[in-house]
């Protein structure tokens, strides 16, 4: 007897959770005129980063008045450059109440830095959206360590690999126009040509290791370097990048 007999009609979708690495744009206030200038600059130079992205508009550092925000010119001024705004996180009551009636998703706020703890290992901070425990929650095991994700294959022009819950290492090059993300630190035992995404969910501490360093972008908890940048310093010897003070640093491995 046929699925569809057994259990009536088939279903035309099923729901599955998924976890996307997604940009924010951290809106400290809006003018039309400086937005769409500020825009233009970024996607020059990055054309390839941005075309037709999915874009979070963060309000957590949101300084201008509710009344100055359009979502509708945000949105059209993204839309002519290929970029689709999709949601907007945090903001107070009245700001999002001008993003619903936009049409655009809801976001709880990320949450915010923690001061340096004195224990055994830091806890990292996540991006919105996430799930914390009760305050007063029952004592809960303590899983091991999130297994790293291994690539032995070359990641070629087009292709996208993600560890979402650990770290990315990968035994072949990366090639240009290929994009390597991961939740921890990314090591590439070849040359890094593509883009290589550290700490997508904001683990300020993710490292990007790499043998040759050649890369498109390079970007660790959403602060990110271009390729004119990172030529500067380090450019096609190994090294590792690291996030100090909000600003990427790449530093030479071994006696180069």
């Amino acid at each position: 007897m046929s699925e569809t007999a057994t259990t009536g009609a088939r279903q035309s979708f099923r729901l599955k959770g998924a976890t996307l690495a997604m940009t924010a744009l951290e809106l400290h206030f809006f003018d039309t005129e400086a937005f769409e200038s500020t825009l233009r600059d970024k996607i020059r130079q990055a054309p390839g980063f941005f075309r037709d992205i999915p874009l979070i508009i963060s309000l957590e550092k949101y300084e201008g008045p509710s009344s100055e925000l359009d979502f509708f010119q945000i949105i059209g001024i993204c839309r002519r450059h290929n970029i689709h705004v999709v949601g907007v996180r945090g903001g107070d009551d009245d700001q999002r109440r001008l993003a619903r009636n936009a049409s655009l998703a809801l976001l709880p706020a990320g949450t915010q830095r923690e001061a340096p703890a004195e224990s055994a290992a830091d806890t990292p901070t996540a991006e919105a959206p996430t799930t914390e425990a009760p305050a007063a929650a029952a004592p809960v095991s303590v899983s091991g360590p999130v297994a790293a994700k291994i690539v032995t294959q070359p990641v070629r022009s087009g292709q996208q690999v993600y560890a979402p819950d650990g770290d990315l290492v990968i035994l072949a090059p990366v090639q240009a126009g290929a994009e390597v993300l991961a939740a921890g630190n990314i090591h590439v035992y070849g040359p890094l040509r593509g883009r290589a995404l550290a700490g997508v969910h904001g683990l300020e501490s993710a490292r990007v290791f790499c043998q040759s360093l050649e890369a498109e972008l390079v970007s660790i908890a959403g602060h990110y370097k271009i390729s004119e940048d990172l030529q500067d310093n380090g450019w096609k010897i190994p090294v590792q990048i690291e996030l100090r003070e909000d600003l990427l640093v790449v530093t030479p491995l071994g006696n180069h």
